[in-house]
């Protein structure tokens, strides 16, 4: 299969690496042009729990010299979507698949504006990678990706593309029910992400203060009022306790919204906190914590970019 990874950051580069490393005809794209110097130079190393490997992998900053592809996975930050979407439109064939691995919500809507609904297939992962240098990442946790169509149905391309992704070593389940996973993944991002971002903690040292659980707590309760009132079928019945597992179970974890802002970076907010927001707007459900979180890590940010 051939395939084109928009985003080579630290999961673009992670997919990509393995499923190039498997045999898959796979290239790497990204605006970083160090980073696509050095892999072109020196190959993507991968250090982690999946070992220590050097992988020969195309890379480029320009996806119209890569011509048609079976699938593009789109990995860029929320807020670089429809961008590049966009950009991809010269790799695309009438049966090219584009596949968002994106945090967050509205993603699916901007690849769709761009390239058609009907190329969609959405997923979410558990994956953790982090960025080492350039040509360089380390893959840092493992966990399962699902991915699946969004009207639901079971068809020969997602079939395909989880047979590639499992053949390299990313465990990956079809799901008939992939708005549900996503919204699960989008109520613990929405409880972790922002608070971490604003007091600079780790995911399980929020635990450790009362206040925090409790502002914690009702920001997922509202994210899942507006879950409900839009007929998504989570995949657990209490997410707040959920939430807290997740926390829990990646205490030592600095969260990418955490590492975004120290960094003097963009956050994902609106993509997470602020989505629940919009959309608790349009149908009604009042979500005043995830607002007031929205306004808090924007003001953080604008004032880590200038610096």
């Amino acid at each position: 299969m051939k395939i084109a990874v928009m985003g080579a950051g630290a999961m673009g580069s992670l997919f990509g690496g393995l499923l190039a490393d498997a045999g898959e005809d796979v290239t790497l794209i990204d605006v970083w042009k160090e980073h696509v110097d050095a892999i072109n130079a020196r190959g993507l190393r991968i250090t982690g729990i999946s070992g220590d490997r050097t992988i020969e992998v195309n890379s480029t900053t320009d996806p119209g010299k890569v011509g048609p592809v079976d699938l593009v996975i789109i990995f860029v930050k929320s807020y670089d979507t429809a961008e590049a979407a966009r950009d991809a439109l010269p790799m695309a064939s009438d049966e090219t698949v584009f596949l968002s691995l994106q945090n967050g919500l509205g993603n699916i809507d901007k690849i769709a504006e761009a390239a058609g609904k009907h190329r969609i297939i959405r997923g979410v992962t558990a994956q953790g990678s982090t960025m080492m240098g350039p040509g360089e990442i380390y893959h840092a946790g493992q966990g399962p990706t699902v991915i699946g169509e969004l009207d639901e149905t079971s068809t020969e391309r997602v079939k395909r593309i989880g047979k590639a992704f499992n053949h390299a070593g990313i465990h990956t389940e079809i799901s008939s029910n992939i708005m549900g996973a996503l919204w699960s993944k989008v109520l613990v991002n929405v409880g972790i992400n922002p608070l971490t971002a604003l007091t600079g903690l780790r995911n399980g040292e929020l635990l450790d203060h009362p206040e925090i659980r409790q502002v914690m707590k009702r920001a997922v309760e509202e994210a899942m009022m507006v879950a409900q009132s839009l007929g998504i079928e989570m995949e657990f019945d209490n997410p707040v306790e959920k939430v807290y597992e997740v926390a829990e179970a990646t205490a030592a974890n600095r969260s990418s919204m955490l590492q975004d802002v120290e960094r003097g970076r963009k956050t994902e907010i609106d993509a997470l906190n602020g989505a629940i927001v919009e959309l608790g707007r349009r149908i009604g459900v009042d979500t005043p914590v995830n607002a007031t979180l929205v306004a808090a890590v924007k003001g953080l940010e604008s004032v880590r970019m200038r610096d």
